[in-house]
């Protein structure tokens, strides 16, 4: 219960709409009860013409109904009930399409709050939480989840409410006519409340289990569509098509599943119910024929009961829609309560434009058990160019990830211009930093908008401006439609070369203080490399540089040369200062140039 309120917090922002569509549900089961109710006198006075007879005592002003009613002749009262009936339905279907818009209303509203939700969570979550969790797994979580939930809202809810308020109504209507009756009747209510109850505890699981192989398929088409070149080049189509064929095998083994045990449930009820009714009908028509109850007075008593056997296989289903709802939810508050490892106060300084120096004082970093930096103390001077070189897995990229604190360490701190980056804004710390990677990250959209990220308000004479410095001017001209040509999903329409020279315009763009360059020229062939380079060089002009390298060549010309070895400061300094000292440095470099 308490998971399913957590569920229902979704639509307390929307609970004035809510409110009116709850109005509308009790008057749309208000009305189908008087319309049932009109067996009464159509069987009493129209058809047989006998008086109604109500075995127990009514209301006052239902007592004058009835006296009315019977004074009525069956001529007169065909036609007032043909225009009665006529007004019920217009009532009833009015209120029926006010509940199910403002209820689907409600659904829409409440899968648009959701994805809003969680998609802001996921842009605020630490760079840490994306090491451990599958883009596709994300990806399914704000598609296939939310759908579940608005199910639930859209349907589930309706249904409870309305048809919650229907067994309310025909209930009171069938003890209220002949209790002892109803009571034994409402004794079969355990033999069709059991099933439905261990059925929904296995749809549950079995919906638990089918939302996370929903993630697994998400997750394997992410990963072959962004990944289709390897897939091709290493001619692995049927492998790839043979993993889809399992999982998606898989998927449907869990869907038939629950969808048997959902197809159990309606002969069972409706089993229950039709015995029900040939016991109701065997004593009803012992009523009638001495006269203790009308026959309108009996079908009404009748109807009410039996028509309690549609609510309660709606409710049954409804069950169904809210338990897959709950693992939805459940799926989806997993990633709302992540806590970000990254966190600010929001009182933190704004930090100003770097003049002095980036310190990192005694830190060391582990991605859980497994330590990657130790006791780490560098000073680097504004204006300088430092090289961060190292066997792979030495944690060259974490210590250049630590300055814009996409992680933070677990012992020491970082400073800049004597300021613990902690203390200072993420935004004004991450607004003087550019950084280019190994990995181009390019977004589906035009080669303007690309280098003007984070800067959409820029002129396109900066834009050009940018891509002239980056040497990408040429090449973008030559395109059918220039700056405004769409780039396709990651840049895909471009080469490497190209695609790097517009993340490195992007960066002369934004025009930083501090510059992370992380293995910008690795992925390159020779003639890229030697362009991009220069694009780099134009970059990296007066400004604060941390460079990632494994090709020692690329680095010569650093100010400062720091040698990482199992996360620690191995040897520091000039190019020709290392060689000369014939340590690590040495090593790898030697490795590397004579293969050259």
């Amino acid at each position: 219960m308490k998971e399913f309120f957590r569920l229902l917090k979704f639509v307390k922002p929307h609970k004035a709409e809510f409110i009116v569509a709850i109005v509308f549900m009790i008057l749309s089961a208000l009305f189908e009860n008087i319309q049932i109710a009109m067996i009464i006198p159509l069987a009493d006075k129209v058809f047989t013409n006998k008086p109604i007879i109500v075995p127990v005592k009514l209301p006052h002003f239902l007592e004058n109904l009835v006296q009315l009613l019977n004074s009525i002749s069956p001529i007169k009262m065909i036609n007032y009930m043909s225009v009665a009936i006529i007004v019920l339905i217009v009532l009833k279907e009015t209120t029926n399409y006010f509940r199910s818009y403002l209820m689907s209303d409600i659904g829409q509203l409440v899968v648009r709050d959701i994805r809003n939700l969680l998609y802001k969570k996921i842009q605020n979550l630490s760079l840490g939480y994306f090491t451990h969790k599958r883009g596709g797994e994300l990806m399914s979580r704000v598609t296939n989840d939310v759908r579940l939930v608005e199910n639930a809202v859209s349907y589930g809810i309706t249904d409870l409410v309305y048809q919650s308020a229907l067994v309310i109504l025909y209930t009171f209507w069938a003890f209220y006519l002949n209790w002892q009756l109803a009571l034994i009747s409402c004794l079969l209510l355990p033999l069709i409340s059991i099933p439905i109850l261990r059925v929904g505890q296995i749809l549950r699981k079995l919906s638990m289990r089918s939302q996370e192989k929903m993630a697994d398929i998400s997750s394997l088409l992410y990963e072959t569509i962004s990944g289709v070149r390897i897939v091709k080049a290493f001619s692995m189509e049927d492998y790839e098509i043979g993993k889809f064929q399992r999982h998606n095998q898989d998927y449907y083994k869990i869907s038939i599943k629950s969808i048997k045990r959902n197809l159990f449930l309606g002969p069972i009820t409706e089993f229950i119910g039709a015995v029900a009714g040939i016991f109701l009908l065997y004593w009803g028509g012992r009523q009638v024929i001495s006269s203790k109850m009308s026959f309108g007075t009996f079908a009404f008593f009748l109807a009410c009961l039996l028509m309690l056997i549609r609510p309660f296989k709606k409710l049954s289903q409804v069950n169904s829609i809210n338990q897959q709802a709950l693992a939805a939810s459940n799926r989806i508050h997993e990633v709302l309560d992540t806590q970000p490892t990254v966190i600010e106060s929001g009182k933190e300084k704004i930090l100003a434009k770097f003049s002095k120096e980036i310190e990192f004082r005694g830190v060391s970093f582990s991605y859980e058990e497994q330590e990657v930096l130790s006791n780490i103390n560098l000073r680097v001077k504004a204006g300088e160019i430092v090289a961060v070189v190292g066997p792979s897995g030495v944690g060259k990229s974490t210590l250049v990830d630590l300055i814009p604190r996409f992680y933070d360490p677990k012992k020491g701190d970082i400073f800049i211009d004597g300021i613990n980056i902690r203390d200072v804004s993420l935004k004004s710390l991450r607004g003087q930093i550019g950084i280019v990677t190994q990995e181009t990250i390019l977004f589906n959209d035009t080669i303007k908008a690309n280098i003007a990220y984070g800067n959409p308000n820029v002129s396109m004479e900066r834009i050009i401006q940018a891509a002239k410095r980056a040497y990408a001017h040429e090449f973008i001209s030559n395109l059918t439609n220039g700056y405004d040509t769409i780039i396709g999903d990651r840049g895909i329409k471009l080469s490497g070369g190209e695609r790097q020279r517009i993340a490195i315009a992007r960066a002369l763009l934004k025009d930083p203080s501090i510059l992370l360059l992380d293995e910008a020229t690795s992925q390159l062939d020779s003639a890229s490399e030697k362009i991009v380079q220069e694009a780099l060089d134009s970059l990296i002009i007066n400004r604060t540089v941390f460079i990632v390298a494994h090709r020692l060549s690329t680095v010569r010309n650093a100010h400062r040369i720091v040698v990482l070895d199992k996360g620690r400061i191995k040897e520091e300094g000039a190019h020709e200062e290392l060689l000369q000292k014939k340590g690590l440095y040495y090593r790898l470099y030697q490795s590397q140039t004579q293969f050259e």
